[in-house]
This record gives C-alpha cells, structure tokens and sequence, in this order.
C-alpha cells in the first residue's frame, strides 16, 4: 500500500508541475497580446514614446535659453539706441558739431 501511496502523491505532484507550467505560458501569452493591444491604441492615439518626449524637451529648453540670450542682446541694442548720438557715457550733451541750439 506504501508503494501505491507513493506513485500517487507522484502522479498529483507531476500533474500540479504541468498544471503550473501551462498557467505560466498562458500568463505569457495573454501578456504579449495585451501588450500589443496597449500598444496599437497608442499608436493610433499618436502618443509620444518617452525617448522622443524628452528629446523634443531638451530641444525647448535650448530653445528658450536661445532665446533669453537673444532678448538680453536686443536690450542691450535698444539702451545704446535710446542713448542721443555723440553723448558720451558722462552724458556731457555736447552732440554732433553744428547741431546744438541756434
């Protein structure tokens, strides 16, 4: 009777090892077919991957530290514009020869 024991919890032991093994490839094959599914409907709702997102960010940040700089030197150019031809940075007044008040 032993014996019989034995070949039984071997035959339930076997049968739960295959059990388990087929619950995994099914688990693996569902997951692939979910994951195609996730990502077709990404796809077609044209959703960015984050690699491109963050590229396309640095691309902004670049961008706008562009144009800061660019803003600073048109600044710049405005003040030296603004300031009357021939003053110099003392703002003596002494303008362009022949152009004072007559």
């Amino acid at each position: 009777m032993t014996q019989t024991n034995n070949r039984l919890i071997d035959e339930i032991a076997r049968l739960a090892t295959d059990a388990a093994a087929v619950a995994q490839g099914a688990r693996r094959e569902v997951e692939g077919a979910m994951r195609g599914q996730v990502e077709r409907l990404l796809a077609e709702a044209n959703v960015v991957q984050r690699d491109e997102f963050e590229a396309v960010k640095a691309m902004a940040v670049r961008a706008a530290d562009e144009v800061d700089a660019l803003r600073a030197r048109v600044e710049a150019l405005e003040a030296r514009l603004a300031t009357p031809m021939g003053e110099t940075a003392a703002g003596s007044g002494a303008g362009i020869e022949g152009q004072g008040p007559q």
